[in-house]
């Protein structure tokens, strides 16, 4: 064998053994799962979080949509003003169009400002709600995943995750770790 040949079956034997022993290291890391949908929406935290955010939503609702009967009003009024206007009555009639346009163009004004105030309250609230739950359900998940010895442990409610073809399914264990009991499965994630 020349020397060329020697080099370059150790070359080979060396990615060889490089390659069988990255096998051994990946075969002995364990890979679990989780669904977070699953774990989150069963926390009973969770459910009183959204049961208050969808009270303040509906509050917010319930004020946008009492602005804008207000400003029906203003325009069915401005409407009948407009369909009893006559040359005898047109500058009285003409003065108060004037003014009831200025009140709809400001109540206009008013309800998209109330409007978007809304939604960052709306917002703050949702992350002020929401981030502990996120955060206990994440910690839980860490914590079984370090007691069960995991190396990897995916979310299958993850849309960035492409494929899911088994490992262990660690969202009872998750749960149980919550003190969560009983289990309604979420829907299986697509592998498209």
């Amino acid at each position: 064998m020349n020397n060329k040949m020697k080099n370059l079956f150790k070359g080979v034997v060396v990615v060889a053994v490089l390659f069988l022993s990255t096998g051994l290291v990946s075969a002995q890391q364990k890979i679990g799962h989780v669904n977070s949908n699953d774990i989150i929406q069963s926390m009973p935290e969770f459910k009183t979080a959204n049961t208050e955010f969808e009270n303040l939503q509906k509050t917010k609702e319930d004020e946008l949509q009492q602005m804008g009967a207000e400003a029906q009003k203003k325009l069915l009024q401005a409407q009948e003003l407009q369909r009893n206007r006559s040359e005898a009555n047109k500058d009285s009639i003409d003065a108060k169009l004037q003014t009831l346009t200025v009140e709809l163009q400001e109540m206009d004004r008013r309800m998209q400002e109330v409007q978007q105030i809304a939604q960052q309250e709306l917002q703050k609230k949702q992350e002020e709600l929401f981030a502990p739950i996120f955060q206990k359900a994440n910690t839980a998940v860490q914590s079984v995943a370090k007691e069960k010895g995991y190396a990897y442990v995916f979310d299958i409610a993850n849309p960035g995750l492409a494929y899911f073809a088994g490992g262990d399914d660690l969202t009872a264990d998750v749960k149980a770790k919550l003190g969560i009991s009983g289990s309604t499965p979420a829907a299986a994630p697509s592998n498209e």
